[in-house]
């Protein structure tokens, strides 16, 4: 049974740049196999593979949305490694940039917009779900990691469309994690707030990150590093009997 970080096949959708790359070297950093997944930073992916070598890390460029294309990404990974993917987590975000003052209110905001987090997120989760439970099934262990936001929680910015299509995220963990339970498979999410700083937060200005910092406890804002350990729990023989969670990475900022 692949439970220990070291011998696990981990997917990370979006893994090339910002939090997912953080995720991916995280995993790479205690002994993981990672298939680095792209869509439009190949060169990203690829720097990740020459650092770790080409056994430890394997860029791969797939859609998401496109279970197509997902499907021959987990054969390529199963190629590659010799062995099926035993953890995912589904990071990927679909264009989209945290600058709050830029964002469409509730009274403007376009269905397309929901459309493409909606596709991004529940979408794209979905299919790399569907794709890794036949073998995870077959091991008698599987772990799936989704990315949310504390957004649910602390509605302070409009982003209607990427809320909405996180807090689905949520409620797929949970009838997932009930569906899967049985094939010793665990569902759960980490939600945290505005990280200090990735690709889709460099938009935000520096007195909102001053704010954030000054309402939590630690007084600082949450680093992508650092969110990214807490993934490794999820994915770790620590967090065996935890599944349908969502747990808020965001320095103490929110409560519930």
């Amino acid at each position: 049974m692949p439970s220990s970080l070291s011998n696990q096949v981990v997917l990370v959708t979006g893994g090339a740049r910002g939090l997912g790359a953080a995720i991916s070297r995280a995993f790479l950093r205690e002994g993981a196999r990672v298939v680095v997944n792209h869509f439009r930073s190949a060169e990203a992916a690829r720097a990740l593979q020459r650092e770790f070598g080409e056994a430890r890390a394997l860029p791969v460029r797939a859609d998401a949305t496109d279970p197509r294309q997902v499907k021959a990404m987990f054969a390529q990974a199963q190629a590659h490694f010799g062995a099926a993917i035993s953890t995912v987590v589904n990071n990927a975000l679909v264009d989209f940039a945290f600058d709050g003052d830029a964002r469409p209110r509730g009274e403007s905001i376009d269905w397309s917009r929901f459309s493409t987090q909606f596709e991004g997120s529940v979408r794209g989760a979905l299919n790399t779900i569907q794709a890794a439970v036949p073998a995870m099934r077959a091991a008698g262990f599987g772990r799936i990691v989704n990315i949310g936001t504390n957004l649910f929680q602390n509605p302070v910015v409009p982003y209607h469309d990427y809320t909405a299509s996180k807090a689905a995220l949520l409620s797929l963990t949970r009838t997932m994690a009930a569906d899967l339970g049985p094939h010793g498979i665990t569902v759960n999410m980490l939600s945290g707030g505005l990280l200090r700083t990735t690709d889709a937060s460099a938009a935000t200005p520096e007195a909102v990150f001053d704010l954030i910092a000054a309402g939590t406890p630690l007084r600082r804002v949450t680093t992508p590093a650092e969110f990214a350990d807490a993934v490794l729990f999820f994915a770790s023989p620590w967090a065996r009997a935890v599944t349908g969670q969502n747990l808020v990475v965001d320095g103490g900022l929110v409560k519930d």
